[in-house]
């Protein structure tokens, strides 16, 4: 009997290390190019200067006019746009009200992390930048394995997977996740999230889901993927089960794994509450303070910065909207061409499909589910591995049967491969 190796390990340890240059050449190529363009050309935005002492706090920020080497005076010649808020807040704490647009999990990384051993080299400012360079440059590397290993286990296929990695690491808004912003670190948790959500592994999926709303706000949108999960899981054990407690027990697990992944974006809305109304005189509170919901991000993105529903949409931003239109014609076109070539998963959100077809998104199915699936009383390990090597199986006739077929038109099926 002839044993044929299975493709995704022999490949895996190949591609992995392919992964790991990419993630890490791109992140050497792009700092050099940052450096280059720096030395033609003072940047647009010139905050980096602004730096008055803390207000609150005993630490006080370097003065201006205070000498600085030229390796200071070139890590915070990086320090613009939103990076000052990262800095200063990692620096000073959460000094004024705009500050708290700037979720907290960068600032904390930035004040735990950074190298006390340079110290005496280095002004503080300059040494909280450096390590925030470090930070998301490491957390992108990360995040680009977490994005194969994903990637794998959806699309089933290693060579597709390997490409799209390799497009990550090098994709147009890339020197967001090598600056002193949040993307980075937003990325490695939520992308390490879903790959454990698809692995079955839910709570530590939900730890890293829940500290991606510590990142960025966006964050609490991660919980959709729970929500679609347990729509799932408790529509089958209400409607093919028959299980109604099943179907509470699922619903509440959801609803609660939900709450987690929403409560560190709350929390933090909270604490700007108690800094900033909490304790003062009427006259002195900000006109957010008083909402029947007072949320203070919605406030200061839209008095601040004028974000806001379709505010973005102005005939100004045509140039932006043209630069970005390569990457939203090939996100749609991709979207059509999923929903032309599937459409009773599309269109059914997934609830009209076989269980074969769930089986292989293990995402939508319980474990309960997945054993009347499999023969036998097993383990769950075995369960999810057997369902996995089912979908594997299928992809392999799949591709193979699709490589006959160019070669040998018209011949298909078991008999030609």
């Amino acid at each position: 009997m002839v044993q044929t190796s299975n493709p995704h390990h022999h490949h895996n340890n190949d591609h992995k290390t392919l992964v790991l240059k990419s993630a890490i050449y791109s992140r050497i190529l792009l700092i050099s190019l940052i450096i280059f363009f720096r030395t033609l050309a003072s940047p647009y935005d010139t905050s980096a200067s602004l730096n008055p002492p803390c207000l609150t706090t005993t630490v006080a920020a370097t003065p201006n006019n205070t000498h600085r080497s030229p390796i200071a005076s070139a890590i915070e010649n990086g320090i613009v746009w939103d990076s000052v808020y990262f800095v200063r807040s990692a620096q000073c704490g959460y000094e004024y009200e705009q500050s708290y647009a700037f979720l907290p999990l960068l600032p904390l990384s930035i004040s735990f992390l950074s190298p006390s051993i340079l110290s005496s080299l280095l002004p503080q400012r300059s040494l909280f930048a450096l390590s925030a360079y470090l930070i998301n440059n490491l957390a992108f590397v990360l995040a680009a394995l977490y994005f194969y290993r994903l990637s794998i286990a959806i699309l089933k296929d290693p060579e597709i997977a390997l490409r799209a990695t390799v497009l990550f690491c090098f994709n147009p808004a890339s020197i967001f996740y090598s600056s002193i912003y949040s993307e980075s670190l937003y990325a490695v948790l939520s992308l390490g999230g879903l790959y454990y959500f698809v692995s079955g592994k839910n709570n530590l999926s939900v730890l890293l889901l829940a500290l991606s709303g510590c990142a960025r706000s966006n964050g609490v949108l991660n919980a959709g993927y729970i929500c679609f999960q347990t729509m799932h899981r408790g529509y089958h054990a209400l409607f093919h089960n028959k299980n109604v407690t099943l179907a509470l027990q699922i619903a509440v697990v959801g609803a609660l794994r939900s709450i987690c992944i929403f409560a560190p974006f709350v929390a933090f809305q909270a604490y700007g509450y108690y800094n900033m109304c909490v304790g003062r005189f009427p006259d002195e509170r900000r006109p957010w303070c008083n909402a029947r919901i007072p949320l203070l991000y919605n406030y200061i993105q839209s008095h601040y910065w004028n974000v806001g529903f379709l505010r973005y949409f102005q005939l100004k931003q045509l140039p932006n909207f043209l630069l970005a239109s390569p990457i939203l014609s090939l996100a749609f076109y991709s979207v059509v061409h999923y929903a032309k070539s599937r459409p009773q998963i599309f269109y059914s959100l997934g609830f009209d499909t076989t269980i074969e077809e769930k089986s292989c998104g293990v995402v939508f199915l319980s474990e309960d589910l997945l054993r009347s699936k499999v023969a036998g009383t097993v383990e769950k390990s075995s369960v999810r591995a057997e369902a996995e090597k089912s979908c594997l199986t299928k992809w392999f006739l799949r591709k193979a049967n699709t490589q006959t077929e160019l070669k040998n038109p018209g011949q298909t099926g078991p008999s030609a491969i």
